[in-house]
């Protein structure tokens, strides 16, 4: 019984890390278009830009899920990677309404992943 509800708990943590990682990605991006409107940036430094934004983001929902439990934190974080990077593509492609599924985005979520798995570990191992 208590295994279940400790696994719902979990549940209940990761989708809360990947509601603030998501989060994140909103807020930076939205003061990335600020500050682009009122100064010149080349496609490369706002691609450079957007790779930041999405290792911050990923790095917070990892230090978010990692804050109580300290267990499993390759497998956890590259999960996180992955599902931030779904609800990320799926909660912009419909502020932008064109959903374009590619290479693209299976390299995003292998990049995600990678940035979780090291997330996890340093997390994991950060002490109290």
């Amino acid at each position: 019984m208590e295994k279940t509800l400790n696994n719902k708990s979990f549940i209940i943590s990761f989708f809360k890390s990947v509601f603030v990682a998501i989060s994140c990605s909103l807020v930076l991006v939205l003061a990335l278009a600020i500050i682009y409107r009122f100064v010149s940036m080349s496609e490369g430094v706002i691609r450079i830009c957007n790779q930041i934004i999405k290792v911050l983001s990923v790095l917070i929902g990892c230090f978010v899920l990692f804050k109580k439990d300290k267990s499993k934190g390759m497998l956890k974080g590259s999960l996180l990677g992955a599902i931030y990077t779904l609800g990320a593509f799926f909660i912009f492609s419909l502020l932008s309404s064109s959903f374009s599924f590619g290479l693209s985005l299976i390299y995003d979520i292998i990049f995600a992943s990678i940035v979780g798995l090291i997330g996890g570990i340093i997390f994991v191992n950060i002490r109290k």
